[in-house]
């Protein structure tokens, strides 16, 4: 065993590069984001302890006008990118914003916690008062907002004021980026003040709103907050969520980063055990390890070899307001979950839209950009030829007394889509039937139990049905009474 500097706990990409701290290599979402140049903004959500937060360091480390930051990227797959590199990094201004502490018992106390990040910011940022290219009017509420002692009005206003302040220094458009967008309305919705502070948070958030001063924005959290509530009227947004697989790989560890820390640490002997404990998540198309699990184990592995893997995740994170979202649903959303968890299914429908606007905006058009529909199915008898059409690389020989499926190989793939009918008998209140047709993109999971049925819980992305797109078909009986 090889005694490694792992940190844990520890999310500024500066530190952990300088100190000589163990890093694996996600600078390749530099480019990624970069790669699509007409997206405005762009929200990443993913649970926490995931990576998000020194990400989000990462980019202001690479982007920041102010800051001489080629020595922490040499070595990395992004400096092999040279004409990349000459042309964004450090040259944009950029605002990094963590909202990670807006958090109180009340209004009043959780708002004091934002006065006090948007002052603190406004401080890192006290040189734009001595420029002459600012307006003396936007020092002065600048002044105030360092002071912690604006109005609500400026407040909300502090994000867009501190962009056009930046942009009007420095002759460029502004990088914002914005950590842990959904912690302030969560800890509100737990505490009874919910409305009060998402009216602010939208506030803050009109400077992703058609602003001139914007380059691009970069927004992370854990919830997708629903667009209408807090980005109202943002243009050009594009939400990446674990269902996607654009920048998946570039937020918890894939396969190839746990193999690689492993034999670093000389710990190949870990692989099945850190694996069995930690490799539970599936984001897009990567199977994903927790890394606040695996460094958390890798560091006591150090300290005590004969040390048993554990939950480290568990206590991070706050449940309450999915049990507030539960509760807020009533029976709706409980019998959803029953039914799902009893044999059966649950449908999801989500679509992204893009809203343009003349220069004057008068005239505005809202565009359908993206539509997806998923159909969950719960517990589900099965047998060996189901799984031909649950999984692309599947192969089925039979004989009279045996059937074989070959599952895996990426050279086998069918690119076969299925017609799937899903049929809800309901003699009371009317069957329900499901069509979709449509490929399991989630892989699958089945149980095997004694004295009880082999179960398989798969899940169906849904593809166009006919020539006018149509995603889904779902018939409802109507039962009249007698």
């Amino acid at each position: 065993m090889k005694k490694m500097n792992i940190p844990v706990g520890v999310s500024d990409f500066e530190e952990i590069r300088k100190n000589g701290y163990y890093y694996i290599d996600k600078s390749g979402l530099i480019g990624e984001l970069l790669s699509r140049t007409g997206t405005k903004v762009t929200l990443i959500t993913r649970p926490r302890r995931f990576g998000k937060t020194l990400g989000m360091s990462m980019l202001e480390s690479f982007f920041d006008i102010r800051k001489d930051s080629k020595a922490l990227f040499e070595g990395l797959e992004i400096a092999d990118n040279q004409a990349l590199c000459d042309e964004w990094m450090n040259q944009y201004p950029t605002i990094f914003v963590s909202f990670r502490q807006v958090d109180g018992l009340d209004f009043t106390g959780a708002y004091d916690m934002l006065t006090w990040v948007i002052s603190e910011l406004y401080k890192e940022h006290r040189y734009l008062l001595d420029s002459d290219r600012i307006d003396i009017s936007d020092k002065e509420i600048a002044k105030q907002l360092e002071w912690g002692q604006a109005s609500m009005k400026n407040m909300k206003g502090s994000l867009m004021l501190l962009t056009r302040m930046m942009q009007q220094h420095y002759g460029k458009p502004v990088i914002l980026l914005i950590d842990e967008y959904d912690v302030p309305v969560a800890k509100a919705n737990n505490n009874g003040y919910y409305n009060e502070m998402l009216d602010v948070m939208n506030g803050l958030m009109q400077a992703l709103k058609d602003n001139p001063a914007l380059r691009f924005a970069v927004v992370t959290g854990c919830l997708k907050i629903a667009k209408e509530s807090i980005f109202t009227g943002t243009n050009n947004f594009v939400s990446d969520t674990i269902t996607n697989s654009r920048l998946n790989e570039y937020f918890g560890f894939v396969q190839s980063e746990v193999n690689e820390l492993l034999k670093a640490a000389d710990m190949t002997e870990q692989a099945e055990n850190i694996k069995k404990w930690y490799d539970g998540y599936h984001f897009g198309d990567f199977d994903v390890y927790c890394p606040w699990d695996v460094m958390n184990y890798m560091l006591e592995l150090q300290r005590n070899p004969k040390a048993k893997p554990i939950s480290y995740w568990k206590n991070t994170s706050d449940n309450a307001i999915i049990r507030s979202f539960i509760d807020y649903a009533g029976s709706t959303i409980t019998k959803k979950l029953e039914t799902l968890m009893a044999g059966g299914a649950s449908l999801e429908y989500t679509a992204e839209t893009y809203t343009a606007k003349d220069d004057l905006g008068v005239v505005q058009k809202t565009i359908l950009t993206s539509e997806d529909v998923t159909l969950k199915a719960g517990l589900l008898t099965w047998c060996a030829k189901t799984l031909e059409k649950l999984c692309a690389t599947a192969r089925v020989t039979e004989t009279a007394k045996k059937r074989t499926v070959k599952i895996g190989g990426i050279k086998n793939q069918n690119n076969k889509k299925y017609l799937i009918r899903f049929l809800h008998e309901d003699s009371e209140d009317g069957n329900i039937r499901v069509t979709i047709v449509g490929r399991n993109e989630a892989g699958f999971s089945f149980t095997f139990a004694k004295d009880a049925e082999s179960t398989i819980e798969p899940q169906f992305k849904a593809h166009p049905l006919d020539k006018d797109g149509t995603l889904l078909i779902f018939d409802e009986d109507i039962v009249t009474e007698a």
